[in-house]
Order: structure tokens, then sequence, then C-alpha cells
């Protein structure tokens, strides 16, 4: 007997035991469905906090980056000395060291009177510390006082900026101080903050009355062309403070995404939410295939009693699990798209839908129905023949 054939027969059997009773098959579908756009909305949402925590990092020009030990990210940064970061041009393969300032800080439209917190980012517009062709091309304005680039990605709430700028209202306050927009850029919002602007390091110390420029959030080195990042690095660990830390490029971005992954309930909420989405569907598929079995215990008893082994029972089993993964499976899928466009627009922050995320979720899916089937199982050893008399 072939492989396709020992299956089809079991699976066969399957299907008309699910579509016996349509009603149970509905509620079996929906349970399935449910997990699916619930482990699609958690991992979506899981996808959109990282990737907006990563915007800031991909997008700095630098090979090493240096912060203090004791931040936890970006926008928690804990200041350091300045002298810091120049004890890096000691190094001989370090070709430049600028310092970066950062800080959240309310930012009200002066047309709309809205006020909402955004992230700044301050540093030497010479050094092209971001790597956004727009910023880089109008770098020179932001060396005149009190000038900002703003990021036209950011919340509807901040008003059409470029509109804005057309009509001549491009003067802002950013934590109460007066500044001009001089140009638009594209970087994205993250859970941290709902818009982003860039400006000169004098600038910044203009709208943070009170920092210090000797005390900076972050220090960017640039290396030699074909230097070793990570021997530089461990290099200028053992010269620098012990309460320093620096980072490669991919260290900053997985840096990160640990933070809200670990550091913050966000993370725990995910994962949380998609392990109790599995459960919940794990449970009504179990109570469907189980009292499925119930009300054929006779059939299967009878079945043995023909000749029929455990293994083409567990086959049976098993295929129903199957058939209800891929039905439920499907619509929660299709669902799950319209639910991905409908919350990218309200949060404003990419949802992608990958092939490699819908195959895991199957997967997961797949998963779940199979541990229902295999606990389902276990009422078939009550199918005795000898029962039956």
């Amino acid at each position: 007997m072939s492989l396709i054939t020992a299956f089809s027969f079991p699976a066969r059997l399957a299907w008309r035991q699910l579509l016996h009773d349509r009603t149970k098959l509905i509620a079996a579908i929906c349970g399935v469905l449910f997990a699916t756009v619930l482990v699609f909305m958690q991992l979506g949402f899981k996808d959109a906090l990282y990737a907006g925590a990563s915007y800031a990092p991909m997008k700095l020009d630098g090979d090493l980056f240096i912060m203090h030990k004791q931040t936890e990210a970006m926008w928690r940064s804990v200041l350091f000395d300045r002298s810091e970061l120049m004890r890096a041009l000691g190094h001989p393969e370090v070709v430049s060291a600028y310092p970066m300032y950062i800080g959240l800080t309310p930012f009200k439209v002066t047309d709309t009177r809205i006020k909402r917190t955004l992230m700044v980012y301050g540093y030497d517009p010479d050094a092209n510390l971001m790597d956004i062709k727009e910023i880089q091309a109008k770098h020179e304005l932001l060396r005149q006082q009190d000038t900002i680039m703003f990021d036209e990605s950011s919340r509807p709430e901040f008003g059409p900026m470029r509109q804005l700028m057309s009509e001549g209202k491009d003067l802002n306050e950013i934590n109460d101080h007066k500044v001009k927009t001089v140009g638009l850029f594209r970087l994205g919002i993250s859970f941290s903050a709902d818009a982003n602007v860039v400006t000169s390091d004098l600038n910044f110390l203009r709208i943070f009355r009170g920092r210090s420029p000797d005390q900076i959030d972050m220090g960017i080195i640039k290396l030699l062309p074909g230097a070793n990042a990570e021997k530089v690095k461990a290099e200028l660990i053992a010269k620098l403070n012990e309460n320093i830390v620096l980072f490669t490029a991919d260290q900053l971005i997985e840096f990160e995404k640990v933070y809200w992954q670990i550091k913050t309930p966000i993370g725990f909420v995910f994962g949380f939410g998609m392990i109790m989405g599995l459960i919940v569907g794990m449970v009504i598929v179990y109570q469907i295939l189980f009292t499925d079995i119930t009300n054929h215990l006779n059939e299967f008893a009878t079945l043995k009693a023909m000749g029929y082994k455990n293994s083409y029972f567990v086959k049976v089993v098993f295929a129903s699990a199957f058939l209800l993964a891929i039905l439920g499976f499907i619509p929660g899928f299709i669902l799950s798209l319209g639910l991905y466009r409908l919350a990218e627009g309200q949060i404003f922050m990419p949802m992608p839908m990958t092939l490699n995320k819908i195959i895991t979720i199957f997967l997961f899916i797949l998963t779940m129905c199979a541990t229902a089937g295999l606990l389902a199982m276990r009422k078939l050893k009550a199918a005795n023949p000898a029962d039956m008399f």
C-alpha cells in the first residue's frame, strides 16, 4: 500500500466526521481562526516595536558607538563626559569621534497649538552622523541659529508640516523655544516618541537649557576603511573608563531591541498574548475532537473489531487536526491582512506580512491542533470491542 493510500482513507473518514456535525465544525474553525488572528497581531505589533527601535540606530553613520554603561536605550540615556569620547581619538585607526545629544521634549505646532513629545537629535551638521540624504543635503542650514529638520513620517497630530512650510508657517516651539523648520526627512516613529527632529549641537543646547556641552548622550566613532571594528572596540575598552560601553552598529541595533523585549513589559505582553491565543485555540480544538471521539466511540470499537489497528485511528485524529488547522488558518490569514493595514493606519508604523511570518505562524497553528489531537487520542483507548456486547 502506498503512503498516499495509507493516509487517504483516514483523511476521508476524518473529513466526513467533521462534516457530520457542521455546528461543531464551525466552532472549531472559529477557535483556530481566533488563535491565528491573535498570533498574527501579536507578532505584527512586536515586529512594529522592533522596527521602531531600529530606525535611529540603523541610520547612524558610524563604526563604533559609545554610551554610558547605565544607559538602557538611546531614548533613556545616561550622560557621560565628552572627554571619554575624545580619548578614543588617540587610537591610530580612529578617523573621527563626534558627540551626539539626544533628548525627549514637547513640540508645539504654532498653527494648531498641539503639543506632543518628540525625540531631538543634536550633532555637528558637518559631521553627517545620520545616513539620511535629505539631512545631508541641507546640513548647512542647520548651522543657522534655531533651525531644525522635521521627520515628516511622524504622527499626523503634528500637522501637515510640508504644507505648513509652504504657507510660511514654519515657526514652532520645542521645549518652549521657538525654532524654524528648514527641511523635512523620513526616519520613522517608535514606541518612545511620536516624531523626530534633527538639529545642530549648538541649537540642541539652546533648546535644552541647562545641558552642558561636556555631558553627552552618545559618541559616534568612524574608523579607517578596512579597520576591524571588534578589534578596535576591545582596545578602546581597555583604555576608557569602566563606566563606558562600546557597541558596533549591529550590537547597537540589538541593544535597542533587547530593551523593549526584556526591560519593558511590552515585549512580555506581546509574547504572553501569543501564547494565550494558542492555548485558547488548542482547548477549543481539543474539546471538538474529544467530543467527536466520544460520540463515535462505538463506531471506533467496531472498526477495532474489524481489525483496524490503533495506528489507523491515530491517523484519523491527526488528519482531523490538520484539516482544522487549514480551515481555520486560511480565513484567519485573510482577516489578519486586513487588520494589519488597519493597524498601520492607526499606529503609523509598518507591520509587514512576510512569507517567513506566514510559514512560522502556520506551523504554530498546526502544532497547536496536533497537540490537541494528541490529547484527545487518549479517549480512543476506551474504544474496546467487548464494550459493544
